[in-house]
């Protein structure tokens, strides 16, 4: 039996998937609704995934687990201030995971992407600095938005913004992540 493996650009489609539907189900109907169709969406994708893939990554887990919990509480309190609080509390946690883990000596975003993407020590080290950084940098923007702005501008910003903020940021570090890949063996 063949492995079955989504490609990248599945990947990508899968990840923005359940936001653009969240955005538009806004757009339509409202936060509540929205906030419904996202957690909806959410698990379609994680079960198309694993029906694909015979499992399911750490990061897409952890990230349904939440959406579930949060929108679960916009919805069961119908109160939005849960799912505008999610990027916040999610991206914030994944800033202090990462800190435990370099003070402890585990860096786990190379336990991670450690198959996918090959760096020296430093080079991990350095990376999951940059995104502790990242991820703080997102909870405040997330903080500033959704306080400063209405409900729709906070939707945009979380279904387009984050992401291309996120993209952004991978492109910037793309020449530390060559410089810091072991030599090659040619």
């Amino acid at each position: 039996m063949t492995e079955r493996t989504l490609t990248a650009g599945q990947k990508t489609m899968i990840d923005l998937g359940p936001l653009v539907i969240f955005f538009a189900v806004n757009y339509f109907y409202g936060i509540m609704i929205g906030t419904a169709a996202l957690m909806a969406a959410t698990l379609v994708v994680i079960i198309i995934t694993f029906w694909i893939e015979r499992s399911i990554p750490p990061m897409p887990a952890i990230t349904c687990l939440l959406i579930m919990i949060f929108g679960g509480l916009t919805l069961y309190f119908d109160n939005e201030i849960f799912i505008k609080i999610k990027p916040t509390i999610v991206n914030t946690l994944f800033a202090v995971a990462l800190i435990l883990g370099l003070t402890f000596r585990q860096n786990f975003l190379k336990m991670l992407l450690g198959r996918m993407l090959q760096l020296t020590d430093h080079g991990w080290v350095l990376i999951t600095k940059l995104w502790i950084g990242m991820f703080l940098f997102l909870a405040i923007v997330n903080e500033i938005v959704w306080r400063l702005f209405g409900t729709d501008t906070w939707v945009t910003f979380k279904a387009f913004g984050i992401p291309a903020l996120v993209l952004v940021f991978g492109i910037v570090i793309t020449p530390l992540l060559r410089r810091h890949s072991p030599p090659s063996e040619n």
